[in-house]
This record gives structure tokens, sequence and C-alpha cells, in this order.
């Protein structure tokens, strides 16, 4: 994903209230603690080490709430047990669908 769609996505999310919890996973390994500040939190350091993110979602609502904002801004993921995982890269060969 390019830094125009990372910005679409923080501030969707950031709209939403509550806001969910959020993790990356970036290219070197490093996992980042949850978190639920989008506004700062999320964007700082850039989005280009982002494998993916996880968003997770506390209850049924909030669940159709995050999916309603990923589906207006066309993002390539999945959805999880936990909630939602966004894909900033694809694997070589790898196959994804948008949400």
């Amino acid at each position: 994903m390019n830094n125009t769609k990372w910005d679409e996505l923080r501030l969707a999310m950031y709209a939403l209230d509550p806001a969910p919890a959020w993790s990356t996973l970036s290219t070197n390994g490093y996992r980042s603690r949850r978190d639920t500040e989008w506004f700062y939190h999320f964007r700082d350091g850039g989005y280009g080490d982002i494998v993916h993110l996880d968003i997770f979602v506390a209850d049924e609502a909030m669940r159709q709430r995050v999916s309603d904002a990923l589906r207006s801004i066309h993002v390539p993921g999945e959805q999880t047990t936990e909630g939602f995982r966004v894909f900033g890269y694809a694997a070589g060969g790898q196959s994804v669908d948008y949400l």
C-alpha cells in the first residue's frame, strides 16, 4: 500500500468511537504492541516497513463498523478471528483479496 492509502485507513479508524486496537508487523520482524491511538502513534516512523496491520475488534458491532470503514477505502486484507489484517506487502505469488 502507499502512504495515501495508509493515511486514509488511519483517519477512518481514528474516526470510529471507540477506535479499535491495532498492531503492526514490520519488515525487520518487529511486532508492535497493541495500541488504540491512531492519530499520532500509527503514523509515527512512517508506513514503508509495514508488512501487515492487525486491527482488533471487541465485539460484533465494532467488527461491522470497522468492516464498513475498510470497505469504503478498499484496502487489501482479510478477516481474522480477532478482527482484520490489512496487507502492506504481499509475498511473491500471494493472492490478496480486498476488503
